[in-house]
C-alpha cells in the first residue's frame, strides 16, 4: 500500500521525503514524475522484542511512499491533471501543510481539499450519467451504485469531501471503484521551522485544529537526523531538546491512515515487523510473508508482545499458558508475535 505525499508547491514535501526514505532515492528535481521510495517503521516495540530475543537481524516493517508534485497555489497549473492523476493512484494522503513562514494553513489546507472535491465532481458526474442509464435496465448493482454516486455528487456540491460523509462497507467498496480522491484517508503534516520543532506557534497550532489526524514534524532538521550515524543523532537530538525523531511518530500515523497493523516474527536468525491490513486473518498474515505460509497454514502459535515484555521469555510465555495456538478464522491483533506452521 502507497502513502502519498501532497501540498502546495514548496510546502516541503520532498524534504520530508528524503527524510522518511534515509536519502536513498535519487530527486528528479522538477519532473512532473513523483519521487516513489520505501520507508522502513521505526518502532520500539522490534527493538524491545530482540533485547529478549536477540537475533542475527532487525527488519523493521516498511511502508512504500510517493512524493507527489506539488499544486501550485492558485490551482490550474499547468500539468494539474498529471498530478491528480498520481493522487488517485495511492492508497491514503500525508498532506503537507507550510508552518514556518507565516503562511495561512487553514487556506492552504482549503485550497488542497478544494482541488479534489473539483477533480472529484468531474468524475462523479460523468459516472452518475453511465449509472443512470444501467439503472434503467432494472440492473440491481446499478440501481445501488446509482444511489451511492448521486449521494456523493450531492456531498461534492456542498464543497465537502467524501470522507467526511459515513458509508458502510458495500458503499466504500463502490467509492474505491471509482478511486475518489477525497475519499481517501487524510493525516495532515505541520511542517514546522527550526525555531518552532515542537509545533508550538500559532499556524501549527491551526493545523492540528483542523484535523484530529495530524503530526508536527520539521522535515529540514528531520532530513538532516536521517544521514546521521546513530551517535551522532543522538547527539543532535540531544542539542536540540529533542527526545526521538519525529520521523518514527509520522511513520507511526502513516501506517495508522493506511488502515495496517503490526505483528512480529521472532527468531535467533531474525526478529522482524510485519504491516497487514487491520482485521486481517492468521491465513493472510502467513501469506504477508510467503504465498507458500498462506496456502498450507495449519495453525498460528501466539502471543502478544506486551506478554515478552513482562515475562522476559518464550518459555515463561508457555508456562503462564499465555502461548495460543490460534486457526483460520483468527483475527491478528496489532502486537501479536507468531510462529506459522504451515505444510506443503
Amino acid at each position: 500500500m502507497e502513502c502519498g505525499l501532497i501540498g502546495l508547491q514548496g510546502v516541503g514535501k520532498t524534504t520530508l521525503f528524503q527524510a522518511l526514505t534515509a536519502h536513498a532515492v535519487p530527486i528528479q528535481v522538477g519532473s512532473m514524475k513523483p519521487n516513489v521510495g520505501i520507508a522502513a517503521m521505526p518502532d520500539p516495540r522490534l527493538d524491545r522484542i530482540a533485547e529478549f530475543i536477540p537475533p542475527d537481524k532487525l527488519i523493521p516493517a516498511a511502508v512504500q511512499v510517493v512524493d507527489i508534485p506539488g499544486i501550485s497555489s492558485g490551482g490550474g497549473a499547468a500539468g494539474l491533471n498529471q498530478i491528480l492523476a498520481h493522487i488517485r493512484n495511492v492508497d491514503a494522503l500525508v498532506h503537507i501543510v507550510n508552518c514556518w513562514d507565516g503562511r495561512d494553513a487553514e487556506s492552504d489546507i482549503a485550497s488542497m481539499e478544494i482541488e479534489l472535491v473539483l477533480a472529484d465532481l468531474v468524475v462523479v458526474e460523468g459516472a452518475v450519467d453511465k449509472a443512470a442509464r444501467a439503472a434503467r435496465s432494472g440492473d440491481s448493482d446499478a440501481k445501488k451504485r446509482l444511489a451511492v454516486l448521486e449521494r456523493v455528487q450531492e456531498v461534492l456540491n456542498n464543497e465537502k469531501p467524501v470522507r467526511d460523509t459515513e458509508w458502510d462497507e458495500g458503499e466504500r467498496a463502490i467509492l474505491k471503484s471509482y478511486g475518489f480522491m477525497s475519499a481517501k484517508p487524510v493525516l495532515l503534516v505541520a511542517n514546522v521551522g527550526e525555531d518552532d520543532v515542537l509545533g508550538e506557534s500559532s499556524v501549527a497550532k491551526a493545523v492540528h485544529a483542523a484535523s484530529d489526524n495530524v503530526v508536527t514534524v520539521c522535515a529540514t532538521v528531520e532530513s538532516e537526523i536521517s544521514e546521521l550515524d546513530q551517535v551522532d543523532q543522538a547527539e543532535m537530538l540531544e542539542s536540540m531538546g529533542i527526545a526521538r525523531p519525529a520521523i518514527g511518530v509520522l511513520a507511526t500515523a502513516m501506517n495508522e491512515v493506511l488502515g495496517l497493523s503490526t505483528f512480529y516474527t521472532a527468531g535467533e536468525k531474525e526478529v522482524r515487523a510485519w504491516s497487514i491490513p487491520k482485521d486481517s486473518t492468521a491465513p493472510e498474515a502467513a501469506g504477508s510473508i510467503h504465498s507458500d505460509i498462506q496456502r498450507g497454514f495449519i495453525r498460528a502459535e501466539c502471543y502478544h508482545c506486551n506478554d515478552l515484555f513482562e515475562l522476559k521469555s518464550e518459555k515463561a510465555i508457555k508456562e503462564a499458558g499465555k502461548l495460543r495456538s490460534e486457526g483460520k478464522g483468527y483475527a491478528m491483533q496489532d502486537g501479536d508475535v507468531v510462529h506459522f506452521l504451515f505444510n506443503v
